[in-house]
């Protein structure tokens, strides 16, 4: 039995009739490109642990890099719930798809457009929206994750220019990146934002091997031992840990979207085979227990995607706060490598192989539920929303 491609998604509450035209126009190519390129090749890339060759210029040619920048720095001025549909489209193809445009786009290109000159405006972004250039976001550190203000890398003004010294550790496209938006402290403690571009001399991007999780992905390390920044390339539009926590708002609702691409590409194929595998002489779809799982599945499917409907229309309004942002985040994920574990199910031992999704996603999401703030970290944000008190 072979892998079933997905041609329609899940909308069992209508959310269809919420969208405007461009919504779906820009859903459809994305789904297309999906469906043509993506798809074709992303199980032998996870499986031999390499990256789709390309990827990042063909992210550019259909506009899923920075869709919310502005047009005149080469984006496509594209609202929130647009950005929202494409990471769906892209995460059900892969996360590791969804991953590289959404640091390109809210790690890398939300910074610059938010915090940046512009000159750095004008001379990095339409080359990251094309994807002719690659970016990467130093923040997570060896020592320091969850933590990010006691980070240890740090810069020194010595006049005509910085010395950068310390190391950053899980950057998605470090291997490849062609500059890095790196978060230090400056000699008074405080955060700020640099951008690193390859080629500067003590600046180097090691691999991470070994993964079991976002292997089509390349991730590696950013070091830097005595790295001279020019004083141009600091971020002068921000100070303090704002910068690098409004990116990851930025990236995480975006996740909230993306993972639900992934879930649905695991429940569309459980509904397939569940009507076309037979057992007892009879579809295993008769059987209780799978009508069971598919009905939850689509269940929280629906919610997820409300949810993340109404925090794009706060998000438009310039209204979504960090902790809404987070429990989207946080519910999404938990629901999605839910969903791919119990369909893993549902094929027994068919679901193992690399003919269908649902292994490939749940590993996946294994690192999707970790970065960009982890599954306990988003529950206490939203308790501290709810009580007031830091559990910290």
């Amino acid at each position: 039995m072979s892998y079933y491609p997905l041609t329609s998604i899940p909308d069992y509450y209508g959310i269809d009739a919420l969208l405007t035209e461009e919504h779906k126009l820009i859903r459809q190519s994305v789904r297309d490109w999906v469906e043509s390129f993506v798809m074709p090749q992303i199980d032998q890339a996870a499986q031999n642990h390499t990256d789709i060759p390309n990827l990042m210029k063909e992210l550019g040619k259909i506009g899923a890099l920075g869709p919310y920048i502005p047009v005149e720095y080469g984006g496509s001025g594209l609202d929130q719930i647009s950005y929202g549909l494409i990471m769906l489209e892209l995460e059900r193809g892969d996360s590791a798809v969804r991953s590289a445009a959404s640091v390109q786009s809210s790690l890398v290109m939300f910074p610059i457009n938010e915090f940046g000159s512009e000159e750095q405006k004008k001379k990095y972004l339409p080359h990251l929206a094309s994807g002719e250039m690659i970016g990467s976001f130093g923040l997570t550190e060896p020592n320091h994750g969850s933590d990010p203000g006691s980070m240890e890398t740090y810069f020194k003004d010595m006049g005509d220019h910085y010395l950068l010294n310390g190391a950053k550790m899980w950057i998605t496209n470090s291997p490849l990146c062609d500059i890095a938006v790196v978060w230090a402290k400056n000699e008074e403690g405080k955060v700020q934002g640099l951008i690193v571009e390859r080629g500067m001399e003590g600046f180097t991007t090691p691999e991470t091997h070994n993964k079991w999780s976002l292997r089509a992905s390349k991730t590696g390390e950013l070091v830097f031992n005595d790295v001279k920044v020019p004083k141009e390339n600091l971020l002068p539009g921000v100070t303090g840990l704002k910068g690098p926590l409004s990116c990851l708002n930025s990236a995480r609702y975006g996740i909230s979207w993306g993972v639900i691409g992934a879930a649905i590409d695991c429940h569309c194929t459980a509904v397939q085979y569940a009507k076309e595998r037979k057992q007892f002489g009879k579809p295993i779809g008769s059987f209780q227990l799978q009508q069971k799982k598919l009905a939850e599945f689509l269940t929280e499917i629906t919610k997820a995607q409300l949810l993340c409907l109404q925090l794009g229309n706060l998000k438009n309004a310039h209204k979504a706060t960090p902790a809404q942002i987070s429990m989207a985040k946080r519910n999404n994920v938990k629901m999605a490598i839910d969903i791919a574990r119990e369909s893993r199910q549902i094929l027994g031992g068919m679901g193992i192989m690399g003919e269908f999704p649902m292994m490939r996603h749940a590993a996946n999401l294994e690192s999707v539920i970790t970065y960009e703030g982890t599954h306990d970290v988003h529950l206490l944000i939203t308790g501290l929303d709810i009580t007031g008190i830091n559990a910290f």
